[in-house]
């Protein structure tokens, strides 16, 4: 008998042709070199843009502006520093001025203490310039809130473009000063009409509150009858022992149906009931009014929201066309949470995909996966991808029963 015949063996031939996607991990790209990005986590999704802000390293910019005591001057003030008028900073942030005159007094307010920002309330600050203790970087910036006779003078800026459909932002970030304040990270629909209307996903830390935890919401909290909307907010404890007053990193997802918040990577809250849902803004503040929310500062009391660095992918609704708006997917491992939106392709697909989570260097992204999947390696500035089809050959044998020869 052949071998081949053999009843005592079965030999099996596979031969396949399969796309062969490997990671270069250690390898950061330019945000030109990914066409969308990923993130980690529960609330896991595509986006097609990326920011970073670095403030730790603005020595030439570092001043601390004395407070200004009159409240036209300080609604006046000019910024701090040329940082403030650069391109970078001017191209996607708004220094705000407004004050809350028209709502104290106001059957919706509680409001005891006239507000005003002030742009003299956001400045570059040297580490070792004060607060008694150094920060791990060499600057960073500074949001100023300040208790003064007459008034609250407070810190705000926000977004220019108030477009961003989804977000996932980030600050290293600590919260330090008097009782009586509100720092905060926040997403902010426009909006003039009804309570019940508002769409805003916050991160707020209260000084007057316990210093492990951080209030995380999905707006509105409470009724026109004043009521608590149940579900809505939630107060959360800080992971591993760390305090707001530590330096951390604050993360805000907001994904489609649902607001997620992470500090130092590990999740610490996450609400669906009333997740924004239209194109909204990104703010930060560091304010009171006197209300119940913050509770009142002592007259010449003061807290400060310090940042070393900000980050955040984002995409952006684009009316102009419609076409820009769908999103297709290239062939990618093992499934995942949604489609990446379309970026940057001629082909109107998202084929090389980046992560901020994986890499080691805050501000670089690193390819999670290349999805190119028509026989040729995509060439980047830092060599050729390794995604390309491979066949191979596998080849099993398996003895049935012991050999037997006629």
């Amino acid at each position: 008998m052949s071998f081949l015949r053999s009843p005592s063996y079965s030999i099996i031939f596979i031969v396949c042709a399969a796309p062969f996607v490997l990671s270069n991990k250690d390898i950061p790209l330019r945000d030109s070199e990914c066409n969308c990005f990923m993130t980690n986590g529960s609330s896991s999704d595509f986006f097609s843009d990326h920011i970073f802000f670095d403030f730790r390293s603005l020595k030439q910019y570092a001043k601390v502006p004395s407070i200004i005591g009159d409240e036209d001057d300080t609604a006046a003030a000019d910024v701090t520093s040329d940082y403030f008028n650069s391109n970078q900073w001017t191209g996607t942030w708004g220094i705000q001025t407004w004050n809350n005159s028209d709502r104290i007094g106001a059957d919706d307010n509680d409001a005891s203490v006239l507000l005003i920002n002030s742009p003299n309330n956001l400045y570059i600050e040297a580490s070792d310039e004060s607060h008694g203790d150094a920060s791990p970087s060499d600057t960073f910036l500074t949001m100023r809130t300040a208790r003064l006779e007459r008034f609250q003078t407070a810190a705000e800026f926000e977004s220019i473009l108030d477009s961003y459909q989804h977000v996932s932002i980030r600050m290293h970030a600590r919260t330090i000063g008097s009782p009586g304040a509100c720092t905060a990270m926040f997403t902010y629909r426009d909006n003039d009409a009804e309570l019940a209307d508002v769409q805003e996903a916050d991160m707020e830390v209260l000084t007057a509150g316990p210093r492990d935890r951080i209030q995380y919401t999905n707006q509105p909290s409470f009724t026109t009858q004043g009521d608590d909307v149940e579900g809505a907010s939630t107060n959360a404890s800080m992971p591993e022992g760390v305090t707001w007053s530590d330096w951390a990193v604050h993360r805000m997802d907001w994904t489609p149906g649902q607001s997620t918040w992470f500090v130092n990577g590990a999740e610490v809250a996450g609400i669906k009931l009333q997740a924004p849902k239209n194109p909204s803004r990104i703010l930060f503040n560091a304010w009171s009014d006197g209300g119940s929310w913050t509770g009142k500062m002592a007259v010449n009391d003061t807290a400060y929201l310090q940042i070393q660095w900000i980050e955040f992918v984002f995409n952006v609704t684009d009316t102009k066309d419609a076409n820009d708006k769908k999103r297709q997917l290239a062939p990618k491992p093992g499934g995942g949470p949604h489609s990446p939106p379309v970026r940057r392709d001629e082909d109107k697909r998202c084929k090389v995909v980046c992560s901020l989570d994986e890499s080691d260097d805050v501000g670089e992204a690193v390819m999670l996966w290349n999805g190119t999947s028509d026989g040729h390696p995509l060439a980047t500035p830092h060599g050729f991808s390794t995604a390309f089809w491979m066949p191979a050959l596998v080849i099993s044998a398996m003895a049935l029963s012991s050999m037997s020869v006629p």
